[in-house]
Protein backbone atom coordinates (compact mmCIF):
# COMPACT_ATOMS: atom_id res chain seq x y z
CA UNK A 1 0.00 0.00 0.00
CA UNK A 2 1.85 3.06 -1.05
CA UNK A 3 -0.23 5.33 -3.91
CA UNK A 4 -2.09 8.36 -3.85
CA UNK A 5 -5.33 8.14 -6.18
CA UNK A 6 -7.62 10.15 -8.79
CA UNK A 7 -10.86 8.46 -8.22
CA UNK A 8 -14.32 8.91 -9.80
CA UNK A 9 -16.91 7.81 -7.46
CA UNK A 10 -15.33 9.68 -5.07
CA UNK A 11 -15.57 13.03 -6.17
CA UNK A 12 -17.01 15.08 -9.57
CA UNK A 13 -14.08 13.80 -12.15
CA UNK A 14 -10.70 13.17 -11.73
CA UNK A 15 -10.00 15.45 -8.25
CA UNK A 16 -6.90 14.64 -7.17
CA UNK A 17 -6.48 13.16 -3.80
CA UNK A 18 -3.85 14.63 -1.92
CA UNK A 19 -3.74 11.95 0.87
CA UNK A 20 -0.12 10.33 0.46
CA UNK A 21 1.02 7.25 1.85
CA UNK A 22 4.49 5.60 2.86
CA UNK A 23 5.24 3.35 0.56
CA UNK A 24 6.77 0.30 1.60
CA UNK A 25 8.57 -0.76 -1.73
CA UNK A 26 8.45 -3.98 -3.53
CA UNK A 27 6.58 -7.07 -2.07
CA UNK A 28 9.35 -10.08 -0.95
CA UNK A 29 7.92 -13.33 -2.60
CA UNK A 30 5.56 -14.41 -0.58
CA UNK A 31 6.55 -17.50 0.68
CA UNK A 32 5.36 -21.10 -0.96
CA UNK A 33 4.09 -18.46 -3.71
CA UNK A 34 3.33 -20.27 -7.04
CA UNK A 35 5.15 -17.88 -9.56
CA UNK A 36 5.70 -17.75 -13.09
CA UNK A 37 8.58 -15.16 -14.29
CA UNK A 38 10.14 -15.27 -17.99
CA UNK A 39 13.66 -16.17 -18.02
CA UNK A 40 14.68 -12.62 -20.10
CA UNK A 41 12.56 -10.14 -17.33
CA UNK A 42 13.16 -12.20 -14.11
CA UNK A 43 14.23 -9.83 -11.21
CA UNK A 44 16.43 -10.12 -8.74
CA UNK A 45 15.12 -11.58 -5.46
CA UNK A 46 14.11 -8.82 -2.62
CA UNK A 47 16.88 -8.85 0.60
CA UNK A 48 16.43 -10.54 3.84
CA UNK A 49 14.89 -7.62 4.89
CA UNK A 50 12.00 -7.51 2.67
CA UNK A 51 13.66 -4.72 0.85
CA UNK A 52 13.37 -4.10 -2.83
CA UNK A 53 15.78 -5.63 -5.76
CA UNK A 54 18.74 -3.35 -6.66
CA UNK A 55 18.26 -1.78 -10.27
CA UNK A 56 20.69 0.28 -12.51
CA UNK A 57 20.61 3.90 -11.85
CA UNK A 58 18.74 4.33 -15.18
CA UNK A 59 16.20 1.57 -14.80
CA UNK A 60 13.00 2.83 -13.61
CA UNK A 61 12.01 1.10 -10.19
CA UNK A 62 9.24 -1.86 -10.77
CA UNK A 63 6.44 -2.14 -8.98
CA UNK A 64 4.25 -4.28 -7.38
CA UNK A 65 0.49 -5.09 -7.68
CA UNK A 66 -1.59 -7.18 -5.83
CA UNK A 67 -5.05 -8.61 -6.82
CA UNK A 68 -7.38 -10.36 -4.63
CA UNK A 69 -10.89 -11.39 -4.88
CA UNK A 70 -14.11 -11.17 -3.42
CA UNK A 71 -14.90 -9.29 -0.28
CA UNK A 72 -17.92 -9.03 1.81
CA UNK A 73 -18.68 -8.92 5.65
CA UNK A 74 -21.63 -11.27 5.64
CA UNK A 75 -21.88 -14.11 8.62
CA UNK A 76 -19.29 -14.31 11.29
CA UNK A 77 -17.27 -11.29 9.46
CA UNK A 78 -20.47 -8.82 9.90
CA UNK A 79 -19.06 -8.80 13.60
CA UNK A 80 -15.18 -8.06 13.16
CA UNK A 81 -16.86 -4.46 12.04
CA UNK A 82 -17.14 -3.52 15.53
CA UNK A 83 -13.66 -2.80 14.97
CA UNK A 84 -12.82 -1.87 11.76
CA UNK A 85 -9.51 -0.79 11.66
CA UNK A 86 -8.93 -4.36 13.02
CA UNK A 87 -11.60 -6.43 11.15
CA UNK A 88 -8.87 -7.97 8.98
CA UNK A 89 -5.75 -7.83 10.47
CA UNK A 90 -5.08 -11.53 10.13
CA UNK A 91 -4.97 -10.76 6.21
CA UNK A 92 -2.94 -7.16 6.18
CA UNK A 93 0.12 -8.67 5.84
CA UNK A 94 -0.63 -10.47 2.38
CA UNK A 95 -2.59 -7.37 1.31
CA UNK A 96 -0.37 -4.82 2.23
CA UNK A 97 3.10 -6.43 0.78
CA UNK A 98 2.80 -4.68 -2.29
CA UNK A 99 2.93 -1.33 -4.21
CA UNK A 100 -0.95 -1.23 -5.18
CA UNK A 101 -3.50 -3.39 -3.99
CA UNK A 102 -6.72 -3.94 -5.21
CA UNK A 103 -10.04 -6.11 -4.56
CA UNK A 104 -13.69 -6.55 -5.29
CA UNK A 105 -16.26 -4.97 -2.54
CA UNK A 106 -19.07 -6.99 -3.19
CA UNK A 107 -21.53 -5.75 -0.63
CA UNK A 108 -23.89 -2.75 -0.70
CA UNK A 109 -22.65 -0.20 1.76
CA UNK A 110 -24.26 2.18 4.04
CA UNK A 111 -27.45 2.94 5.67
CA UNK A 112 -31.32 3.34 4.27
CA UNK A 113 -32.81 1.34 1.24
CA UNK A 114 -34.87 -1.46 0.96
CA UNK A 115 -33.91 -5.36 0.11
CA UNK A 116 -34.04 -6.24 -3.46
CA UNK A 117 -37.28 -7.69 -4.51
CA UNK A 118 -36.63 -10.96 -4.74
CA UNK A 119 -33.19 -11.61 -5.14
CA UNK A 120 -31.78 -14.61 -2.83
CA UNK A 121 -28.87 -13.01 -1.57
CA UNK A 122 -28.68 -9.40 -0.35
CA UNK A 123 -25.44 -8.61 1.57
CA UNK A 124 -25.02 -5.47 3.70
CA UNK A 125 -22.62 -3.20 5.28
CA UNK A 126 -21.68 -0.03 7.22
CA UNK A 127 -19.53 2.35 6.06
CA UNK A 128 -16.55 0.98 8.15
CA UNK A 129 -15.82 -1.97 5.75
CA UNK A 130 -14.03 0.45 3.72
CA UNK A 131 -12.04 1.54 6.91
CA UNK A 132 -11.31 -1.62 7.47
CA UNK A 133 -9.65 -2.41 3.59
CA UNK A 134 -7.81 0.43 4.02
CA UNK A 135 -6.17 -0.27 7.44
CA UNK A 136 -5.26 -3.88 5.57
CA UNK A 137 -3.23 -2.21 3.04
CA UNK A 138 -5.65 -2.11 0.11
CA UNK A 139 -6.09 1.01 -2.31
CA UNK A 140 -8.95 0.35 -4.71
CA UNK A 141 -11.99 -1.49 -4.29
CA UNK A 142 -14.38 -2.06 -6.96
CA UNK A 143 -17.86 -1.75 -6.35
CA UNK A 144 -18.75 -2.78 -9.89
CA UNK A 145 -20.90 -6.08 -9.08
CA UNK A 146 -23.96 -7.51 -8.27
CA UNK A 147 -24.30 -7.05 -5.03
CA UNK A 148 -23.71 -2.89 -4.91
CA UNK A 149 -27.13 -2.10 -4.92
CA UNK A 150 -28.67 -5.02 -3.05
CA UNK A 151 -30.59 -2.35 -0.70
CA UNK A 152 -31.46 -0.43 -4.11
CA UNK A 153 -30.78 3.22 -5.41
CA UNK A 154 -32.33 4.60 -1.78
CA UNK A 155 -28.95 3.70 -0.16
CA UNK A 156 -26.92 5.43 -2.45
CA UNK A 157 -26.30 8.87 -1.08
CA UNK A 158 -25.28 6.97 2.18
CA UNK A 159 -22.96 4.82 -0.32
CA UNK A 160 -21.28 8.20 -1.92
CA UNK A 161 -20.89 9.95 1.29
CA UNK A 162 -19.26 6.68 2.84
CA UNK A 163 -17.11 7.05 -0.42
CA UNK A 164 -15.98 10.33 -0.10
CA UNK A 165 -14.85 10.04 3.57
CA UNK A 166 -12.64 6.88 2.65
CA UNK A 167 -10.97 8.57 -0.40
CA UNK A 168 -9.95 11.81 2.39
CA UNK A 169 -9.38 9.68 5.09
CA UNK A 170 -5.66 9.57 6.91
CA UNK A 171 -5.53 6.00 4.96
CA UNK A 172 -7.08 6.20 2.16
CA UNK A 173 -9.07 3.68 -0.32
CA UNK A 174 -10.55 4.58 -3.68
CA UNK A 175 -13.64 3.11 -4.86
CA UNK A 176 -14.12 2.49 -8.51
CA UNK A 177 -16.68 0.92 -10.79
CA UNK A 178 -19.83 3.33 -8.99
CA UNK A 179 -20.92 6.63 -9.40
CA UNK A 180 -23.85 9.19 -9.48
CA UNK A 181 -23.99 8.58 -13.76
CA UNK A 182 -22.06 6.43 -15.99
CA UNK A 183 -19.35 8.98 -16.10
CA UNK A 184 -18.99 8.93 -12.91
CA UNK A 185 -18.58 5.30 -12.30
CA UNK A 186 -16.58 4.62 -15.49
CA UNK A 187 -14.17 6.96 -14.33
CA UNK A 188 -10.94 5.37 -13.44
CA UNK A 189 -8.90 5.73 -10.37
CA UNK A 190 -5.50 7.02 -10.99
CA UNK A 191 -2.74 5.72 -8.72
CA UNK A 192 0.15 7.60 -8.32
CA UNK A 193 3.19 5.02 -7.25
CA UNK A 194 6.83 6.73 -6.59
CA UNK A 195 6.01 8.88 -10.16
CA UNK A 196 4.36 6.16 -11.93
CA UNK A 197 0.27 6.18 -12.74
CA UNK A 198 -1.44 3.14 -12.77
CA UNK A 199 -5.37 3.54 -14.13
CA UNK A 200 -7.29 1.07 -12.58
CA UNK A 201 -10.93 0.56 -14.32
CA UNK A 202 -13.76 -1.55 -13.15
CA UNK A 203 -17.08 -2.87 -14.54
CA UNK A 204 -19.79 -5.58 -14.60
CA UNK A 205 -20.51 -7.74 -17.48
CA UNK A 206 -21.96 -10.71 -15.65
CA UNK A 207 -24.67 -13.32 -15.64
CA UNK A 208 -26.57 -11.41 -13.08
CA UNK A 209 -29.08 -12.56 -10.90
CA UNK A 210 -32.55 -12.51 -13.03
CA UNK A 211 -34.14 -10.00 -10.75
CA UNK A 212 -31.35 -7.81 -10.47
CA UNK A 213 -28.46 -6.12 -13.13
CA UNK A 214 -29.15 -8.34 -16.17
CA UNK A 215 -31.69 -6.09 -17.90
CA UNK A 216 -29.55 -2.92 -16.93
CA UNK A 217 -31.70 -1.32 -13.96
CA UNK A 218 -28.64 -1.19 -12.10
CA UNK A 219 -26.51 0.22 -14.86
CA UNK A 220 -25.22 3.77 -13.98
CA UNK A 221 -27.09 6.24 -17.01
CA UNK A 222 -26.01 9.37 -17.87
CA UNK A 223 -28.99 10.87 -15.47
CA UNK A 224 -29.36 7.68 -12.84
CA UNK A 225 -26.54 6.44 -10.40
CA UNK A 226 -25.63 2.78 -10.33
CA UNK A 227 -22.71 0.89 -11.31
CA UNK A 228 -20.29 0.84 -14.82
CA UNK A 229 -22.00 -1.75 -16.68
CA UNK A 230 -20.50 -3.17 -19.51
CA UNK A 231 -22.82 -5.91 -21.14
CA UNK A 232 -21.93 -3.54 -24.16
CA UNK A 233 -18.04 -2.62 -23.89
CA UNK A 234 -18.18 0.22 -26.22
CA UNK A 235 -18.13 2.55 -23.17
CA UNK A 236 -15.07 0.39 -21.50
CA UNK A 237 -12.62 -0.13 -24.46
CA UNK A 238 -12.96 3.62 -24.91
CA UNK A 239 -12.21 4.68 -21.37
CA UNK A 240 -9.21 2.06 -21.98
CA UNK A 241 -7.96 3.85 -24.66
CA UNK A 242 -8.09 6.84 -22.71
CA UNK A 243 -6.43 5.36 -19.50
CA UNK A 244 -3.68 4.59 -22.05
CA UNK A 245 -2.88 8.11 -22.82
CA UNK A 246 -2.77 9.43 -19.49
CA UNK A 247 -1.06 6.45 -17.26
CA UNK A 248 2.17 4.24 -17.24
CA UNK A 249 0.15 0.99 -16.41
CA UNK A 250 -3.91 0.26 -17.20
CA UNK A 251 -5.19 -2.13 -14.79
CA UNK A 252 -9.07 -3.79 -15.72
CA UNK A 253 -11.14 -4.91 -13.02
CA UNK A 254 -14.26 -7.18 -14.04
CA UNK A 255 -17.12 -8.83 -12.26
CA UNK A 256 -18.05 -11.45 -15.09
CA UNK A 257 -18.25 -14.84 -16.08
CA UNK A 258 -20.37 -17.70 -15.22
CA UNK A 259 -20.75 -18.72 -11.15
CA UNK A 260 -19.32 -21.98 -10.58
CA UNK A 261 -17.25 -22.04 -13.60
CA UNK A 262 -13.35 -22.78 -13.46
CA UNK A 263 -13.02 -22.19 -17.34
CA UNK A 264 -13.58 -19.00 -18.67
CA UNK A 265 -16.33 -18.60 -20.72
CA UNK A 266 -16.31 -17.54 -24.63
CA UNK A 267 -17.04 -14.23 -23.88
CA UNK A 268 -14.46 -13.81 -20.91
CA UNK A 269 -12.15 -14.69 -23.22
CA UNK A 270 -13.23 -12.58 -26.40
CA UNK A 271 -13.27 -9.77 -23.92
CA UNK A 272 -10.29 -10.41 -22.56
CA UNK A 273 -8.68 -10.35 -26.07
CA UNK A 274 -10.09 -6.76 -26.74
CA UNK A 275 -9.02 -4.76 -23.58
CA UNK A 276 -5.63 -6.10 -23.95
CA UNK A 277 -5.59 -4.75 -27.52
CA UNK A 278 -7.19 -1.23 -26.48
CA UNK A 279 -4.17 -0.90 -24.01
CA UNK A 280 -4.93 -2.99 -20.97
CA UNK A 281 -1.69 -4.05 -19.41
CA UNK A 282 -3.25 -6.44 -16.73
CA UNK A 283 -6.91 -8.10 -16.78
CA UNK A 284 -8.69 -9.81 -13.48
CA UNK A 285 -11.65 -10.22 -12.46
CA UNK A 286 -14.16 -12.28 -10.36
CA UNK A 287 -17.45 -13.28 -9.99
CA UNK A 288 -17.49 -17.14 -10.29
CA UNK A 289 -16.56 -17.65 -6.74
CA UNK A 290 -13.68 -20.19 -7.73
CA UNK A 291 -10.06 -19.97 -9.12
CA UNK A 292 -9.99 -19.70 -12.75
CA UNK A 293 -6.44 -19.29 -14.83
CA UNK A 294 -4.27 -16.50 -15.35
CA UNK A 295 -1.18 -16.09 -17.45
CA UNK A 296 -0.35 -13.87 -20.47
CA UNK A 297 -2.31 -12.93 -23.25
CA UNK A 298 -0.34 -10.93 -26.19
CA UNK A 299 1.39 -8.16 -24.39
CA UNK A 300 -1.03 -8.27 -21.36
CA UNK A 301 -2.04 -10.34 -18.44
CA UNK A 302 -4.68 -11.85 -17.58
CA UNK A 303 -6.51 -13.19 -14.03
CA UNK A 304 -10.07 -14.51 -15.30
CA UNK A 305 -11.18 -15.49 -11.91
CA UNK A 306 -9.51 -14.62 -8.43
CA UNK A 307 -11.99 -16.40 -6.44
CA UNK A 308 -13.16 -15.36 -3.21
CA UNK A 309 -10.52 -13.67 -0.44
CA UNK A 310 -12.24 -12.44 2.92
CA UNK A 311 -16.20 -14.38 2.41
CA UNK A 312 -18.43 -16.26 4.88
CA UNK A 313 -19.33 -19.24 3.08
CA UNK A 314 -18.53 -22.07 5.48
CA UNK A 315 -18.11 -25.70 4.44
CA UNK A 316 -17.79 -25.28 0.96
CA UNK A 317 -14.46 -26.31 0.24
CA UNK A 318 -14.74 -25.77 -3.56
CA UNK A 319 -14.95 -22.00 -3.13
CA UNK A 320 -12.40 -21.77 -0.15
CA UNK A 321 -9.06 -21.84 -2.29
CA UNK A 322 -8.05 -17.79 -3.05
CA UNK A 323 -4.74 -16.79 -2.67
CA UNK A 324 -3.05 -13.13 -3.30
CA UNK A 325 -1.48 -12.56 -7.12
CA UNK A 326 1.12 -10.54 -6.94
CA UNK A 327 2.41 -8.84 -10.14
CA UNK A 328 5.61 -7.17 -10.77
CA UNK A 329 4.73 -4.62 -13.04
CA UNK A 330 7.71 -2.04 -15.59
CA UNK A 331 7.05 0.75 -15.78
CA UNK A 332 6.27 2.18 -19.11
CA UNK A 333 9.40 4.32 -20.51
CA UNK A 334 10.53 5.47 -24.13
CA UNK A 335 11.12 2.57 -26.07
CA UNK A 336 9.89 0.51 -23.64
CA UNK A 337 7.94 -2.35 -25.22
CA UNK A 338 5.01 -5.12 -23.43
CA UNK A 339 5.14 -7.44 -21.62
CA UNK A 340 4.83 -4.59 -18.66
CA UNK A 341 4.29 -8.03 -15.97
CA UNK A 342 7.85 -8.96 -15.86
CA UNK A 343 6.72 -11.53 -12.78
CA UNK A 344 3.41 -13.14 -11.48
CA UNK A 345 3.22 -14.88 -8.15
CA UNK A 346 0.27 -16.50 -6.21
CA UNK A 347 0.51 -16.90 -2.50
CA UNK A 348 -1.82 -19.82 -2.01
CA UNK A 349 -4.43 -19.43 0.79
CA UNK A 350 -7.85 -21.36 2.44
CA UNK A 351 -10.63 -19.55 3.54
CA UNK A 352 -11.43 -21.08 6.93
CA UNK A 353 -14.81 -21.34 9.14
CA UNK A 354 -14.46 -17.62 10.13
CA UNK A 355 -14.23 -16.25 6.50
CA UNK A 356 -10.74 -14.98 6.43
CA UNK A 357 -8.02 -16.49 4.52
CA UNK A 358 -4.74 -18.16 5.67
CA UNK A 359 -1.61 -19.57 4.72
CA UNK A 360 -2.16 -23.54 3.10
CA UNK A 361 -0.14 -26.21 4.45
CA UNK A 362 2.77 -26.90 2.41
CA UNK A 363 0.59 -30.43 0.36
CA UNK A 364 -1.91 -27.95 -0.30
CA UNK A 365 0.34 -25.54 -1.75
CA UNK A 366 1.90 -28.07 -4.14
CA UNK A 367 -1.93 -29.11 -5.35
CA UNK A 368 -2.26 -25.31 -5.76
CA UNK A 369 0.54 -25.04 -8.31
CA UNK A 370 -0.65 -27.98 -10.11
CA UNK A 371 -4.22 -27.02 -10.13
CA UNK A 372 -2.87 -23.65 -11.55
CA UNK A 373 -1.26 -25.18 -14.58
CA UNK A 374 -4.86 -27.02 -15.53
CA UNK A 375 -6.34 -24.13 -15.18
CA UNK A 376 -4.17 -21.81 -17.14
CA UNK A 377 -4.40 -24.60 -19.93
CA UNK A 378 -8.11 -24.35 -20.02
CA UNK A 379 -8.09 -20.63 -20.27
CA UNK A 380 -5.87 -20.67 -22.97
CA UNK A 381 -2.73 -18.54 -21.78
CA UNK A 382 0.64 -18.84 -21.82
CA UNK A 383 3.23 -18.73 -19.00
Amino acid sequence: MGARATTGAAGAGLALLLAACTSPGAAPDPPDAASTTPAASATSSPGPSGTPPAHAPDEPRRLTIALAGDVHFEGVLRQRLQDPRRALAPVAGALSAADLTIVNLETSIGSGGVPEPGKRFTFSAGPGALTALAAAGVDVASMANNHALDFGRGRLPSTFRAIRAAAAAEDPLAVVGIGRDAQEAFAPVVSDVRGTRVATLAASVADQDPTADRTGHWAATEDRPGIADALDPARLLTGVRRARGVADVVVVYLHWGVQGARCPSADQRRLAARLVAAGADVVAGSHAHQLQGDGRLGGGYVAYGLGNHVWYSPGDAATSRTGVLYLTVRPRTAGARPPRVVRAAWAPQRIGADGLPATTTAADATDFRADREALRACAGLAR
